[in-house]
């Protein structure tokens, strides 16, 4: 009894072993920042951060789906009144093509000047 418990604890940790290897060869096939913007929209400067005489940086990350267009966006930082009007422009960008999808970092700078 006891050798089929080291034999499963054994099965056990190799499987485990596997598991993040297999993840990060997942994240490789996805690349980060390879891909020229063909049509790129400014954001508009919100007119509560306007008023707020605020200013700051809005990081986001793009999915880019393989025919250029914006799969998904995920803000990665920034003021929140910033966020929105810097996620409604990434959303009308779009890419040269791939043969897969990227990940794309973007960052904005708002300044109300």
């Amino acid at each position: 009894m006891t050798h089929h418990r080291s034999v499963a604890l054994l099965v056990l940790l190799w499987a485990a072993a596997l598991i993040p290897a297999h993840s990060f060869a997942q994240q490789e096939e996805q690349p980060v920042g390879k891909r020229k913007v063909v049509n790129r929209i400014v954001p508009s400067y919100p007119q509560l951060a306007r008023t707020m005489n605020l200013k700051g940086t809005v990081r986001i990350e793009a999915v880019v789906a393989p025919n250029g267009a914006v799969k998904s966006v995920a803000v990665k930082g920034g003021h929140p009144v910033l966020v929105q009007a810097a996620e409604n422009a990434v959303q009308k960008w779009r890419w040269e093509p791939a043969t897969h999808e990227t990940h794309e970092p973007i960052e904005f700078s708002f300044d109300p000047k």
